[in-house]
């Protein structure tokens, strides 16, 4: 039997930093979470910040995050087999915190992918080997500040004329392929239409399990031709305030078990947050965070236009269109414009975004044309 663990995003902030550096992972995790990590093979995670003491912040929206080398000494201690570091926030503080973040986890020993000097080698997938087995991980993130290029450092991209094509590669060396995918809406419990189709379509390229890891709240799963696609996990450590909201207080471990015979079982554990840290949740709110989990998977299972419908329902209720108007007149060459040139860019060109602006403006148009 090889047991594989899948955590989401750890980011060390002021909350915590202190417990971070000194690697008092007890503090942080407690002894449950702890001794489910030592009863794996394999522990996978989403380091969603870069590591680095020299901060040098790019023009983006949203939060540039950043945490100091020393941190890394709380992140080594959990033993991670593999750090994805294919997210929104990698980049946050130039090219030079994202090499010093690859200098930091090499020098610990900790494996990583996902990000690199240049697509090329940001692309890279990685694989496990245990076992006997040969566990592909291969990872990518949505189109927002962070992404490689040919000639710049970065994340992975999604890019739906190569990424499926990476994942069949894969599939044909090894006998797991996970694809943990940094997408889908934040705090939204539920696929949008899209991201339903591109997980879908990594499984039918030969992705066994995939997990969008972007949402920061625990979402629902799919079992779909023979793969399991998990809509959101939470956070695995990221307290990044008082007030977090209610979507930001749980998390779910996955759970892989793959039997001799090649058998495969997922399962799921709870978390919940307790002070600064993650724990085990108790009986009760395990059932809680689990019954409502699997309610939301039966949801999504067993209507097939219910990830639409939802989806209409969730977008009918932002305020999108009047965020980017109002930044659309405010953008401009000088530094005075640079926040409101980021969030027009940012609603255009990343995905999800841009399927909550197409969403209401399709939504409108059709109003309007049963006038």
């Amino acid at each position: 039997m090889t047991n594989i663990i899948i955590g989401a995003d750890i980011v060390p902030t002021e909350f915590n930093m202190e417990l971070f550096i000194n690697g008092d992972v007890e503090a942080l995790f407690g002894r449950g979470i702890l001794d489910v990590l030592d009863k794996s093979d394999l522990r996978i995670f989403n380091l969603e910040t870069p590591l680095c003491d020299v901060k040098k912040p790019i023009p983006k929206c949203g939060p540039n995050l950043i945490a100091p080398t020393a941190s890394v000494k709380g992140i080594s201690a959990i033993k991670p087999s593999l750090l994805c570091l294919a997210n929104n926030h990698i980049l946050d503080h130039d090219e030079q915190a994202l090499f010093k973040t690859l200098e930091v986890l090499d020098k610990e020993g900790i494996n990583h992918c996902g990000a690199g000097k240049n697509l090329e080698e940001a692309k890279k997938p990685f694989i496990l080997h245990k076992n006997g087995l040969k566990i592909g991980i291969y990872t990518c993130a949505e189109h927002e500040f962070t992404i490689a290029n040919d000639n710049s450092a970065g994340a992975n991209p999604y890019e739906p004329l190569v990424s499926f094509d990476h994942v069949s590669e894969l599939k044909k060396v090894c006998d797991y392929v996970i694809v943990l995918y940094h997408g889908g809406r934040e705090e939204y419990r539920y696929p949008s239409p899209n991201t339903q189709k591109v997980c879908r379509k990594f499984i039918e390229k030969g992705a066994d399990l995939i997990i969008t890891q972007h949402t920061h709240c625990i979402g629902c799963y799919e079992d779909y031709k023979g793969g399991t696609i998990v809509y959101g996990q939470g956070n695995f450590m990221f307290i990044y305030g008082e007030d977090d909201s209610e979507e930001w207080q749980t998390s779910i471990l996955v759970n892989i078990r793959i039997s001799d015979d090649k058998k495969v079982t997922v399962d799921y554990i709870p978390l919940t947050r307790h002070d600064n840290g993650m724990r085990l949740s108790n009986d009760e709110e395990g059932k809680e965070i689990l019954d409502a989990f699997y309610r939301r998977s039966r949801e999504l299972s067993e209507d097939p236009g219910f990830a639409k419908d939802k989806w209409g329902e969730y977008c009918s209720k932002t305020n999108m269109i009047e965020r980017l108007v109002k930044n659309f007149t405010a953008i401009g060459d000088n530094e005075d414009n640079i926040k409101a040139n980021m969030v027009v860019y940012n609603m255009i060109h990343c995905e999800i975004h841009r399927e909550v602006f197409e969403e209401i403006m399709f939504t409108r148009w059709k109003r309007f044309m049963q006038k």
